[in-house]
């Protein structure tokens, strides 16, 4: 990774938009990035250099108090290592995060996202976890959170007050938990969307689930058909490109929207 010159970013005097590789933060560029009017900062993390020294909650929390209403939105992508360290090397307290993209990376973190719904509960809105169907359709979500007893996801639903968007893929969901979610953020929940769910309910019992959804989102709803989804999502394998191209994607509207 280069270095990255903090007197040149500065010079950028009406920069609203800034992505970086986390590989390239450093408290120094964060602090040298105050002096700009930035409306969106985009985080990428691909891996993790152990010599990287990490962001402290000290510059974390300068940053926070000059950009009151910045998105922050932090990827990781086909990041490996770092999505089982995450709450550990990357999160901080202080970290205004908004927008949190995990794009197939193998593994669900369910003490980060516990972790987040508890730290970070003032400034998520957004929470994207995302992994292919045809590596995780025999991994039921709710084995990995038998050990806390409950579904982060819900718990999340709950504690954080400004959340508005749930995409979640590749993880089989229990419909109990997806309306769970549904009568905690209503319609304050702007997109939620999924699509694997637990198939054990009856039919008559899952038409249920997503009427009492649909009401209380008030919108239309109902689970995503996999049949119907980008490729990289699906239950067939793809070439890496497939993928990147849905990963370059959902980049591009993050930084354009």
């Amino acid at each position: 990774m280069f270095s990255m010159e903090n007197t040149l970013l500065q010079k950028c005097s009406t920069l609203q938009v800034l992505s970086l590789d986390y590989d390239t933060l450093t408290e120094e560029l964060l602090h040298a990035i105050e002096i700009l009017p930035l409306k969106k900062f985009l985080i990428s993390v691909h891996g993790l250099d152990r010599h990287h020294r990490g962001i402290s909650e000290r510059a974390w929390s300068e940053f926070s108090a000059n950009f009151n209403n910045i998105e922050l939105i932090v990827s990781l992508i086909y990041a490996f290592e770092a999505v089982e360290v995450l709450q550990v090397r990357i999160l901080r307290q202080n970290m205004p995060i908004t927008h949190l993209r995990v794009l197939f990376c193998d593994y669900m973190n369910v003490e980060a996202l516990e972790w987040m719904s508890i730290n970070n509960n003032n400034t998520l809105k957004s929470i994207q976890w995302i992994d292919s169907a045809y590596k995780h359709s025999d991994k039921n979500i709710m084995d990995l959170f038998l050990r806390s007893g409950q579904d982060p996801f819900v718990m999340m639903s709950w504690r954080c007050k400004n959340l508005e968007e749930i995409v979640i893929h590749g993880y089989v969901l229990d419909p109990h938990n997806i309306v769970g979610i549904s009568r905690l953020r209503g319609r304050t929940l702007k997109r939620l969307e999924v699509s694997m769910i637990d198939s054990t309910p009856t039919e008559a019992s899952m038409d249920s689930f997503i009427e009492e959804i649909n009401t209380l989102l008030g919108q239309k709803w109902e689970p995503l058909n996999l049949n119907n989804v980008h490729p990289a999502l699906g239950y067939l394998p793809v070439p890496d490109d497939v993928r990147d191209e849905y990963v370059f994607d959902l980049m591009r509207r993050d930084i354009s929207n």
